[in-house]
């Protein structure tokens, strides 16, 4: 049967879904919008799932979601069985599975225009009554700031007693991201999550010729971040014009272009990842 929206639906109890089955969840944060959060969400998730990891992409970003476009899973549908709803896989293999609000919306121009209770209401939903099944990592891609969505995702994460492995936390070099972001790491600790490292996105544009990496705007300002307040420096992703065009396909620039400098510099950021979470 398929699934549509249903910010009110009750917990169906079964315990048949939910995150029993769930060993590891990286929640990735920033405390500014623009920082291209959602692209190191997805391309960790796939990274992982390369690996021949079980993964969970979460997208709770319930008024900007952008996984569905990303993964190039628009049209799919969210099913509802007798015990919970069942994500949507993005491979043939099952290793990576899905789930966003867009999939439940009648059209990809709606919006969804819902105060703190509704959004709090669905983001349990999509923890507690998801088939989520064995997984190693479930992914969580927020919005931007320390607000409904960021609070409610945490505390029903730790009333769960599921492992939050802790925060990965993106930036771009410029100062103004990086101010924002300090109150991210703030917020992390306010809520006793753990932060497992930082990620300075959009830093360089790689030529797609040579891949000579040139620094457009500024350099180091994450890596500077993280050093001053004594954090992992997970890796600088560049702005590579081919991971633009892979995701606006919805393609996956891992298979497209395995041996780029952009993939390998995301197998060392999810490599880190693995290590720092005894993945």
């Amino acid at each position: 049967q398929r699934q549509t929206l249903q910010p009110t639906m009750q917990s169906n109890g079964s315990g048949a879904a939910g995150l029993g089955g769930v060993k590891h969840v990286v929640i990735i944060l920033s405390g500014k919008g623009g920082v291209g959060k959602s692209t190191v969400a997805a391309q960790v998730a796939l990274t992982l799932a390369s690996m021949g990891k079980k993964t969970g992409l979460l997208d709770v970003d319930l008024c900007g979601p952008s996984a569905v476009r990303v993964l190039g899973l628009e049209g799919k549908e969210v099913m509802q069985s007798s015990q919970g709803w069942v994500p949507v896989y993005a491979d043939a293999s099952q290793n990576l599975a899905v789930l966003s609000i867009a999939f439940l919306l009648k059209s990809t121009e709606d919006a969804v225009v819902w105060r703190g209770p509704k959004k709090n209401s669905m983001i349990k939903q999509f923890l507690q009554d998801v088939m989520w099944g064995e997984l190693d990592y479930l992914i969580i891609d927020t919005p931007p700031g320390t607000s409904d969505e960021q609070i409610s995702t945490i505390e029903f994460l730790k009333a769960s007693g599921v492992n939050l492995d802790g925060g990965l936390i993106v930036t771009t070099p410029q100062a103004v991201s990086v101010a924002d972001v300090r109150k991210e790491i703030s917020f992390c600790r306010k809520l006793e999550v753990p932060v497992l490292g930082v990620v300075e996105n959009m830093s360089g544009f790689v030529c797609p010729c040579c891949e000579e990496v040139t620094d457009i705007f500024s350099r180091g300002g994450g890596e500077a971040l993280a050093k001053e307040l004594n954090l992992l420096f997970l890796g600088r992703v560049p702005i590579d014009p081919r991971l633009a065009q892979s995701e606006d396909m919805g393609k996956s620039m891992l298979e497209d272009y395995p041996d780029s400098a952009c993939v390998k510099i995301l197998r060392g950021v999810v490599d880190q990842i693995l290590s720092v979470t005894n993945g």
